[in-house]
């Protein structure tokens, strides 16, 4: 049982530049889109990786001859480097304006680069955005250096194998394996994978493809109403981007569809109308968080998305008892957001509180993958002692509240 310690979204990059067309406007100040070449053996050329703790895909690559760690985000327009990476080279940087992010406006700069290796595709040529990448926003202690996005990724077919931790890039138009369809497709408007869901009452569409992001479902406010499931239970959540946290309301829907794709017990998140989803124009994001139950090939070039069930397909999602989300920051958690309606807002806890010790155990830096981390969505009716640091301990008492 995997135990985020963070409910971390997306870091997704719109950009934005005056009146213009948002990823139009940013596709002008960065031409070099580079040349891509598939190894003839790309097929063979897996890429292992890891589930950050807000289930974000993390995987080695190479840039400019330099291993640097990198999350796969086809929610993002264009690839970002972090400010903080030893890859930039500040000869050359040039300015790039703002971009819209999760959670706002971010200051971006363009760098030019020489190769781009991932698995067995490789560009030469191609630039990419410098901006600061928060650790915050994987849920985890260690920041990453890029967010590979559909500029570099979007002419190969993607096949995510989750299970066994591993994807590949391959030729557009192979069908390695079979399952449930949707339709996939790269917006002319936003220049990222887009399909479309049926929730409740109704199909909600342009929604925005999203490795990066680390929930399932994310819909608008709008979205949410249209469907008609407003008096589910509901709680909230935080989300965390490149440019800021936000609070989202957060449900269990019974069943959604992706296509052919018939999905029971989602976990759904509904963002106000400040949310990053209609300041882009898009009905919500599909996130890593629900594509990591299958096998999934994403193939905006054949239009499709197949979807083969793994190992958590239609599990029922961990559903937090404590009500809060917590951050691990080296020996200590910190509390992130207490969710609303919970246990733990009735007992009083604050945001920015932090918790030593669970239940008498030393908060540990593999926390996140630890059997600790788990009193976070233990039994109903538990009681668990929390070490607030440089204070008393305090109890909390367990239950069901979404």
């Amino acid at each position: 049982m995997r135990i985020p310690v963070a409910i971390a979204l997306p870091i997704a990059i719109a950009a934005s530049c005056g009146q213009a067309s948002p990823q139009r406007a940013l596709a002008a100040a960065a031409p070099e889109a580079g040349i891509a070449r598939l190894a003839s053996d790309a097929e063979d050329r897996w890429v292992q990786f890891d589930l950050t703790p807000g289930n974000q895909i993390r995987f080695p690559l190479t840039l400019d001859g330099r291993t640097l760690t990198a999350i796969l985000d086809t929610g993002v327009s264009v690839t970002v480097l972090s400010r903080k990476s030893i890859a930039v080279d500040a000869t050359r940087l040039r300015s790039g304006g703002q971009a819209t992010a999760i959670g706002g406006q971010v200051a971006i700069d363009w760098m030019a680069t020489r190769e781009i290796a991932i698995g067995g595709l490789t560009l030469t040529g191609a630039s990419v955005a410098v901006t600061a990448l928060p650790a915050l926003a994987t849920g985890s202690g260690a920041a990453v250096d890029m967010l590979v996005g559909r500029d570099l990724i979007g002419g190969q077919a993607l096949d995510i194998d989750y299970a066994h931790r591993r994807f590949r890039l391959i030729a557009s138009g192979r069908l390695p394996f079979t399952g449930a369809t949707a339709p996939l497709t790269i917006s002319p408007q936003r220049l990222v994978y887009e399909s479309a869901i049926t929730l409740g009452a109704r199909t909600l569409k342009p929604m925005i493809v999203d490795t990066g992001d680390g929930a399932a479902i994310t819909v608008t406010q709008a979205g949410w109403a249209a469907a008609g499931l407003t008096r589910l239970p509901a709680t909230s959540a935080i989300a965390y981007g490149l440019a800021g946290p936000l609070v989202t309301t957060l449900a269990i829907v019974p069943t959604l569809r992706v296509g052919t794709l018939e999905a029971a017990s989602v976990e759904v998140r509904v963002e106000g109308d400040g949310g990053f989803s209609k300041a882009v124009g898009a009905a919500g994001r599909i996130g890593s968080g629900f594509l990591q139950n299958y096998r999934v090939l994403l193939d905006p070039g054949a239009g499709r998305m197949v979807f083969q069930p793994g190992p958590g397909a239609n599990r029922a999602p961990l559903r937090s008892t404590s009500g809060l989300l917590l951050g691990l920051e080296r020996d200590r958690l910190k509390v992130l957001h207490v969710m609303a309606n919970g246990p733990a807002a009735a007992a009083g806890w604050r945001e920015g509180e932090t918790i030593c010790s669970v239940d008498g155990t030393p908060i540990a830096p593999d926390y996140p993958a630890s059997p600790l981390a788990a009193w976070s969505v233990g039994a109903p009716g538990r009681i668990v002692r929390l070490g607030v640091c440089g204070g008393a301990e305090r109890t909390l008492r367990l239950a069901n509240f979404y």
